[in-house]
Formats: C-alpha cells, sequence, structure tokens
C-alpha cells in the first residue's frame, strides 16, 4: 500500500522522484526503492516524506482512505511571472488612460484603493495561468 499511495501522491503534487528526493534529503535511487517496494523508509523518513507531501503517515501507510491532498495548482516559471507582471502593468496603464475607468461614484480612488485593485488583478492573473497550465498541460509533459 505505502510504494502505491507514495507513487500516486507524488504524481498529484507533480514532483519528480529527484525533486522529492531533494526535498526528504535522500536519494533518487532511495525514493524509487520506496515506491517499488524493495525497502520501506524508517519512520522519520516516513514522517518526512508525509510531511512533503501534505497527507499523513496514517494515509501513506493505508490506514486511512482519505489523503487530505488539496489538488495543489502549478507552480509558475520566472517567464510566467514576468509575463503576468507585463500584463499587469499594461493593464493598469490602461486603466489610468481611460477618462472614467479608475472612480466611484464619480470620484477619483486612492492610492490604498489602486493598490488593492493591483493586487486584486495579480492574484487574478496568477490563478487564471496556474489554472490554464493545469488543464492545459498533456500528460506526457507533466512530471513523473
Amino acid at each position: 500500500m505505502l510504494k502505491q499511495r507514495l507513487k500516486e501522491t507524488r504524481k498529484l503534487r507533480q514532483l519528480t522522484q529527484q525533486e522529492l528526493a531533494n526535498k526528504v534529503n535522500t536519494t533518487k535511487g532511495t525514493i524509487s526503492n520506496y515506491e517499488n517496494g524493495h525497502s520501506t523508509p524508517s519512520n522519520e523518513m516516513l514522517k518526512d516524506l508525509a510531511n512533503v507531501l501534505g497527507v499523513t503517515t496514517d494515509y501513506l501507510l493505508g490506514r486511512e482512505d482519505e489523503s487530505r491532498v488539496s489538488n495543489t495548482l502549478p507552480d509558475l516559471t520566472k517567464k510566467d511571472s514576468r509575463d503576468i507582471a507585463r500584463d499587469l502593468e499594461k493593464t493598469l496603464k490602461d486603466l489610468e488612460n481611460s477618462d472614467e475607468a479608475l472612480m466611484f461614484d464619480g470620484e477619483p480612488i486612492d492610492d490604498h484603493t489602486k493598490e488593492m485593485i493591483r493586487i486584486s488583478l495579480e492574484n487574478s492573473m496568477r490563478m487564471a495561468k496556474q489554472l490554464a497550465k493545469q488543464k492545459f498541460t498533456p500528460n506526457k509533459y507533466k512530471k513523473d
């Protein structure tokens, strides 16, 4: 049960064996041995694996059925972050250059409100990019 759940959870988290190994300070070969059932992690390693994967040790060992794993969104690359920053600046400039865009009840909005709008737009753009990556990345390009 451990080998199956470890591998499934690692893949769900979109981690390679090497990435998981790095996070728990071991080798890719050790992770492979756990996933293939050739060896069993120590209690301390089991805790580390569960912690990194966001599940309980009981789940990994098959003692509970609920994984408590949240379907995390893929991480954004540096290029994604640069694209978002560029798009955000363009959107904000377009809003400022419009005659009526940044007003509320006919009054210009203050700097604090502008900053809140910027943060909200940035978060929305990040979420949209992550959801698109999750939805449209073919399985063959997802990490093992």
